[in-house]
C-alpha cells in the first residue's frame, strides 16, 4: 500500500497544526518524497528533534508504507 501525498501532509498538521508542508513526489511510485515542513514548534529545538516530530507525526507509516522521505524542516516562515 502507498501513501499519497495529502496523506503525508493531513498526518503532519495533525500533529503539527500551525506546519507549513509542502510535497513533492521524488517518484511516480507513491513512496519517494521530499517534505519541506516549516513550524514554529520547531523555534529552539535542533534539527533531529525537528525531524523525529517529524517522523513521530506519520505514526509508523515510514518504512512501511512511505519507503522515503528527504525531510526539510524549519521554524522560519
Amino acid at each position: 500500500m502507498v501513501m499519497s501525498a495529502d496523506e503525508i501532509v493531513s498526518l503532519i498538521k495533525e500533529s503539527i497544526p500551525d506546519a507549513k508542508v509542502e510535497i513533492q513526489a521524488l517518484k511516480d511510485d507513491g513512496d519517494h518524497f521530499s517534505a519541506l515542513v516549516i513550524s514554529d514548534k520547531f523555534k529552539n529545538i535542533t534539527k533531529v528533534q525537528q525531524h523525529q516530530m517529524v517522523y513521530k507525526a506519520l505514526k509508523g507509516k515510514m518504512g512501511e508504507q512511505l519507503h522515503a522521505l528527504a525531510l526539510k524542516t524549519s521554524s522560519d516562515t
